[in-house]
């Protein structure tokens, strides 16, 4: 429930579910939301966060002391709306200014409903989502706030992540395509599970009509379009709900046609091919998380925003019913598994977002990957 009143120093508190209680000032919507509390560690970028499909269902805070100094444009969205359950910051921008903004970030919230609150001291609830974990929480502004045993009983009858089958909920419900850009080379059909807009089009940078599917396609729906490869998106929930897309990506790899997934499709491989998948204590979220490429030794500066990890072997080359599979990508920070590559067909994945919107651009080189992998099937 939310109301579009501008909450500039209307009261507003944030629960968690192990009682922890921060007293804060409304920002954006005024209201109430529930949600996952998880972190994002990214110094900029927020507009791309904000619209990020696999943020669905999460309240999100931010690191960055101060939020909203560039406004809000229209040019930078990763999708056509904000997809995040409720924004906490510290201080945010009291003026944006920036050559491209046409409205503050503020004023995107309250049109979008999204009900946020300031004034929190965001270091120590960071502290205490990673000493806790993640975990469910609701932020409640207005001047008829409830007491703290009714916040707290609201939050704890809010849905889990662990368990939740969202990617339908966020993904395209018709088809689309985005054309190639220059002369058309390959075709790919993408299964949106949450696909940011960025990621098609960095595929047509280089030349691939990208045909956009829903997350309910099957697999006759992806061959439909007589893919040169076929790639897997992002998206929200826990992937041990996903039973359909790893269906469609098992018919993949039996054809073995050219593969890519990133993120959830990172985790839906892992799955379609015999390992388990587990939630993370607070996961990883942000633009600047150290990850090694083991198949060249190079370390690359990575964006992130996932909750759960593959469970596969480190150290060891696996048997699979598709061939032989190892771990191309680890993440040096923790060791979780950030990417799958198959040994004896062209397939593979990884945890985080080469697309680099918001982010640094050292994975770029993952969509050549892919088209390298189109080139020599084709040949």
């Amino acid at each position: 429930m939310t109301t579009s009143t501008r909450g500039v120093k209307t009261p507003a508190v944030l629960v968690l579910e192990d009682g922890r209680i921060f007293r804060g000032r409304a920002y954006g919507a005024v209201g109430e939301t529930f949600g996952e509390a998880v972190f994002s560690t990214g110094m900029t970028g927020y507009q791309e966060t904000l619209t990020d499909p696999s943020y669905h269902r999460q309240v999100v805070v931010m690191t960055a002391p101060h939020v909203g100094n560039t406004g809000v444009n229209d040019e930078d969205p990763e999708s056509g709306r904000i997809w995040v359950s409720g924004y906490v910051v510290r201080d945010p921008a009291r003026v944006h200014s920036n050559w491209r903004a046409q409205r503050s970030l503020d004023e995107e919230l309250r049109n979008q409903g999204v009900v946020g609150i300031s004034g929190v001291d965001t270091r120590a609830l960071t502290r205490h989502l990673r000493e806790r974990g993640a975990m469910r929480v609701g932020i409640f502004s207005g001047n008829a706030l409830p007491d703290e045993g009714t916040m707290l009983a609201e939050v704890r009858q809010a849905a889990e992540m662990k368990g939740a089958d969202l990617s339908a909920q966020v993904a395209t419900k018709e088809a689309y395509v985005v054309p190639a850009i220059g002369t058309k080379k390959f075709t790919v059909a993408a299964v949106d599970l949450g696909i940011k807009g960025m990621t098609p089009h960095r595929m047509a940078e280089r030349g691939i009509e990208v045909h956009v599917l829903p997350a309910t396609a099957t697999a006759e729906d992806v061959y439909a379009v007589n893919p040169d490869g076929v790639f897997f998106s992002n998206g929200p929930g826990d992937p041990a709900t996903a039973d359909h897309p790893v269906s469609v990506m098992q018919e993949v790899l039996k054809r073995k046609t050219p593969l890519f997934g990133i993120c959830f499709g990172n985790q839906i491989l892992g799955r379609a091919l015999g390992f388990g998948t587990y939630k993370l204590k607070y996961g990883h979220r942000g633009i600047n998380q150290p990850v090694q490429d083991r198949t060249t030794g190079k370390v690359e500066v990575t964006a992130h925003n996932h909750g759960f990890a593959v469970d596969a072997p480190l150290d060891k080359v696996s048997e699979t019913p598709y061939g032989r599979a190892e771990v191309s990508h680890v993440c040096l920070n923790d060791q979780v598994v950030e990417g799958l590559q198959l040994l004896d067909q062209p397939a593979f994945s990884v945890q985080y977002h080469p697309e680099a919107a918001a982010g640094p651009h050292d994975a770029a080189y993952l969509f050549d990957r892919f088209v390298s992998l189109m080139e020599a099937e084709r040949a």
